[in-house]
């Protein structure tokens, strides 16, 4: 229903209308709740502590020391593709808490209209042969708090984003520090490889002498022969995974597929302080959980935004300017007129559209509430299994050394005893050393899981984003 007021006598209106509304509008919106209380100490498994102290809070340039490593994350951070994605979901997300900010204030247009010819009829009123020049203005009084539940909404959309540019930057060191680590541990097997391939191809020809000797038979020589190419055939397959490794890493990067600087596996550090910090700091350090509880934040806003929906509206327009048939006599005093509407409408009947929007929102934040505890559950997994991964790795070093010491012992041995004994064949020379071969592999494997386990750790404490 709307009705025309004079100025003063709408003012009065207007006040009354507000001063009943607001007090009302308290009860309307609910508070949001941060869920702390999900983080609790047994988040992390086995593991409680009340140490604050974080592998997760140091920056990534504090960890990754290696100068060259520190390079190429800097040049990811700078020309990632993905991290250059979320800047722009971040910039969209601006635009929308821009204008629902503006969305609080009132409209203001300003029109001018001129008739192409006068159709003005006799005991009727019409518009078209008349000049017009006016501003009008319009204004949704946000008694229910529709529209700053609706801004409250966008904030917690633009922190998301800002949540989720941190994410991918996080996600981006891990994967180029992993690669990193991969590309360098791909180069050490490729040594150890060729060594072996050097070492073996002496064996035929200790083979071939012993065989002149009548030490060992033919046979001997040819399972040398074949133990040399064995090892051998597996250096296409190395070099083919350092090259895609690089491929990988320069997409990373931002650049096109090429060559990679590094330094070696065996000059990097070893971390031994490695501490977790306490659950509820994944809260604040963990950008994927600040973004699934922002994304919760959102949905609850919307929530209270829909139950505004039931109650009425009151919007106030107003128009002022000039109105004449007269274009010269357009800016004449008496031409000057002013309206101020005040409209107050409330549903009654809308094919259930109000009912059906609570509804939704109501289940979407519901939704949201369980993927953000799902989040949260499976951060503390990675972080459990992160730190077994590193002390497993810890642990297989130290007995891979003494297996190797010995396999390298028993190496030796069933060489000098082919020489010198009938009661050893090149069979158990082929067997220790490819013992040998197999442990050495595996000890570049060890050092690797345990650099990858501590990026997975850093990673899953939310570090990398600092």
């Amino acid at each position: 229903m709307n009705c025309t007021f004079n100025a003063l006598k709408g003012k009065k209106i207007l006040f009354l209308l507000m001063a009943i509304f607001m007090t009302a509008s308290c009860k309307m919106t609910e508070s949001y709740k941060h869920p702390s209380a999900m983080a609790d100490n047994k988040l992390f498994r086995d593991i409680t502590t009340t140490d604050t102290t974080s592998l997760g809070n140091l920056p990534w340039k504090e960890l990754f020391t290696d100068t060259t490593l520190q390079v190429l994350i800097q040049e990811g951070i700078d020309h990632n593709l993905d991290l250059k994605i979320a800047m722009a979901r971040i910039k969209q997300a601006q635009a929308n808490l821009r204008q629902s900010k503006a969305a609080l204030y009132p409209t203001l247009s300003v029109n001018a209209n001129i008739p192409v010819e006068n159709s003005i009829k006799t005991n009727t009123v019409s518009t078209t042969g008349l000049y017009q020049l006016y501003a009008a203005s319009g204004w949704e009084a946000d008694i229910w708090g529709k529209l700053r539940s609706a801004k409250r909404a966008e904030l917690a959309a633009y922190m998301q984003s800002e949540a989720y540019k941190r994410a991918v930057q996080t996600q981006l060191v891990s994967d180029i520090a992993t690669n990193y680590y991969t590309l360098m541990a791909y180069d050490a097997q490729l040594e150890v490889t060729k060594k072996t391939v050097a070492n073996r191809i002496l064996d035929v020809e200790v083979m071939n002498k012993l065989k002149e000797s009548d030490v060992v038979t033919g046979a001997g020589v040819v399972q040398s022969e074949a133990n040399r190419y064995s090892v051998e055939v597996t250096i296409p397959d190395l070099k083919q995974n350092i090259r895609v490794t690089e491929n990988t890493l320069s997409i990373l990067l931002g650049r096109s597929p090429g060559e990679i600087d590094r330094d070696s596996l065996k000059n990097q550090q070893q971390w031994t302080d490695i501490q977790t910090g306490i659950p509820l700091q994944l809260l604040a350090n963990r950008p994927d959980v600040q973004e699934a509880e922002y994304q919760l934040r959102y949905y609850a806003e919307l929530t209270n935004a829909a139950r505004a929906y039931f109650y009425p509206s009151l919007t106030i327009t107003a128009e002022a300017g000039f109105l004449n048939s007269d274009l010269s006599k357009l800016f004449n005093p008496t031409s000057f007129f002013a309206n101020l509407l005040i409209g107050l409408t409330q549903p009654i009947f809308n094919h259930g559209l109000n009912k059906q929007r609570l509804d939704v929102a109501k289940a979407q934040e519901e939704e949201y509430l369980q993927t953000f505890k799902k989040t949260l559950l499976n951060a503390g997994e990675e972080v459990s299994n992160a730190l077994y991964n590193y002390q497993a790795a810890t642990d297989k070093i130290i007995l891979r050394e003494q297996q190797i010491a010995y396999l390298v012992k028993a190496v030796d041995f069933t060489k000098e005893l082919l020489k010198y004994t009938a009661n050893t064949n090149y069979t158990d020379v082929l067997t220790s050393e490819q013992s040998l071969l197999a442990a050495q592999l595996s000890s570049v494997s060890d050092k690797l899981q345990q650099l990858q386990a501590v990026i997975s750790l850093y990673r899953s404490l939310g570090g990398g984003w600092k």
